[in-house]
């Protein structure tokens, strides 16, 4: 047959009777990483669940890959730049198991309503205690819903069946999408403050790790009830603890932990906790799912398919390559920058291309699509490539529009990205100089000459003497070093910008001096 394919973990046999009919398939199980490095180099795809990590060594052992896929959604465990930086696609099956964690977070919120798992482990004692596990009803009661990709709405779905009305926080959710699902959005404290039962269905990133922890519950409900069948870290499992200790929570599901096994968790040891071993896509039918989506995209692949399901870069033609790879690296650090300016739920994008960039007018959708991964990725639970960010922009009901013009306002090339949220909206504009030399060249209005990467701080201050000094004697008391500055202005005397790049992380206690400072009007920490 000519194909090799190596799979690594239990994978469903419908699976691989898939890859059998195409291909010569070796199910070879609990494989040290040194031993699949000995021999990847004789297979042609690769295909995993969750037991086994593909690093940088295997992939670049691997020298006939031409494709691995992940049996299910999450792609941690493989090194996806490594791959993509050897041109394999890495594809997963991103709804094999949604009705699978759909059903399993529905599941674990009826039990902790209705107390069941601790009322079958009594009675299985000898017990009849029947006053001691009075539950709640979920009628009428409030859902509060953190992220609404695919299970968030499934989720809400349910609920809505069972008469509950649902919140939910999304940033990338349009409120006309919001209704169309049957849930209200609301900024995330609103949503802590209002609801009976929470859920969460985000990934876990720097932003969201400890996402919910004890600042949090303080303001939500007396009584409230926390569910988390996501990722372990989202909530801050002390601070959980201690909560349910005191009765400000009334119960908690969880299927996720920080730590798994979590063994040595205190929460193992209240009655008032549900958990279950990582269950969320445990079941028949989504093992089948990911495991015949997964086979029928390897099989594509190799017999000259394209993918369907692929997380990182699609292949590009070598001469466009080296042309186009400037402006994408700006265009995604443009996305990643600009929404960290903005607040409110993303509701247009517009991105127009100008200059020496208006000849590659059949190409900018590509350079389009990496604005929406340096916009999207960093908060969304599916992992945002440029494979799939149209895709969940137009789900999420975002307006994206590209114009193109040969007239570039004095430079050779330029980039003038606009967004739009519910509450405002910012622009900026970048140019590449030479081959490679990205810099963002206005924000808002206001030239500058920047360097997009690092960390940096973005004011809107009073263009008076002493307003930028007292920012920077600041950052100096805190140890935070000054790495460069840019400031605009349009008139003397009005409105100006700072963008001070610097050494390391300003903490918000230090960011809440600086905008408590006289003449400052906005102050933006921004991660680049």
């Amino acid at each position: 047959m000519g194909y090799r394919v190596l799979v690594c973990d239990p994978l469903a046999e419908e699976g691989i009777t898939i890859l059998r009919e195409r291909c010569d398939v070796d199910l070879l199980t609990d494989l040290p990483e040194d031993k699949i490095v000995e021999i990847i180099g004789d297979y042609d795809a690769l295909v995993v669940r969750s037991g086994t990590n593909v690093t940088s060594r295997i992939i670049e052992a691997g020298k006939r890959l031409r494709i691995i896929g992940r049996a299910g959604t999450g792609v941690d465990n493989i090194d996806v730049d490594a791959a993509t930086r050897r041109g394999i696609p890495v594809v997963n099956a991103p709804e094999g198991n949604t009705l699978a964690a759909t059903e399993h977070t529905v599941a674990m919120m009826l039990a902790l309503a209705r107390n069941i798992p601790q009322a079958n482990a009594s009675l299985r004692q000898g017990e009849w205690k029947r006053s001691r596990f009075m539950g709640i009803e979920l009628n009428d009661k409030t859902l509060g819903i953190v992220g609404l990709g695919r299970i968030g709405r499934e989720v809400a779905k349910r609920a809505n069946a069972m008469s509950m009305r649902c919140l939910a926080y999304d940033p990338f959710l349009s409120s006309e999408r919001a209704r169309e699902i049957g849930v209200e959005l609301q900024p995330l404290d609103e949503v802590f403050r209002q609801s009976d039962v929470i859920t969460v269905h985000t990934p876990l990133t720097s932003e969201t790790h400890h996402l919910i922890n004890a600042e949090k519950i303080a303001m939500m409900k007396d009584g409230v009830r926390l569910i988390n069948c996501a990722r372990g870290g989202i909530i801050d499992e002390q601070a959980l603890y201690e909560a349910l200790k005191k009765g400000k929570v009334a119960g908690a599901a969880l299927d996720v932990f920080e730590k798994e096994p979590p063994l040595d968790s205190p929460l193992l040891t209240l009655d008032t906790v549900v958990v279950t071993p990582h269950l969320g896509a445990s079941t028949f039918e989504a093992q089948q799912n990911v495991a015949i989506t997964v086979a029928k995209e390897i099989v594509n692949v190799l017999h000259g398919g394209q993918a369907k399901y692929a997380v990182n870069a699609p292949m590009v033609p070598p001469d466009l390559l080296e042309r186009l790879e400037p402006y994408t690296v700006l265009a995604e650090k443009m996305g990643r920058f600009i929404i960290q300016l903005v607040q409110g739920r993303l509701e247009r994008v517009e991105i127009e291309y100008a200059g020496d960039l208006s000849s590659l007018a059949l190409n900018t959708r590509y350079i389009t699509r990496y604005v929406l991964k340096g916009l999207m990725d960093p908060i969304l639970q599916t992992p945002v490539t440029i494979i799939n960010a149209d895709y969940i922009a137009k789900e999420r009901g975002i307006v994206v529009r590209e114009s193109i013009t040969e007239e570039s306002r004095g430079f050779k090339n330029l980039i003038t990205l606009s967004v739009k949220t519910d509450q405002m909206s910012e622009t900026m504009s970048g140019s590449v100089f030479m081959k490679d030399r990205i810099r963002i060249v206005s924000i808002g209005g206001y030239t500058m000459d920047m360097i997009p990467e690092g960390y940096v701080i973005v004011s809107r201050h009073l263009d008076k003497p002493g307003v930028i000094g007292r920012a920077s004697t600041i950052l100096g008391e805190h140890q935070i070093n000054i790495a460069g500055m840019q400031v605009g202005r349009i008139k003397p005397g009005e409105e100006a910008i700072m963008v001070l790049n610097v050494d390391s992380e300003v903490p918000p206690p230090v960011m809440d001096l600086i905008r408590k400072k006289v003449g400052i009007f906005t102050a933006t920490f921004v991660k680049l």
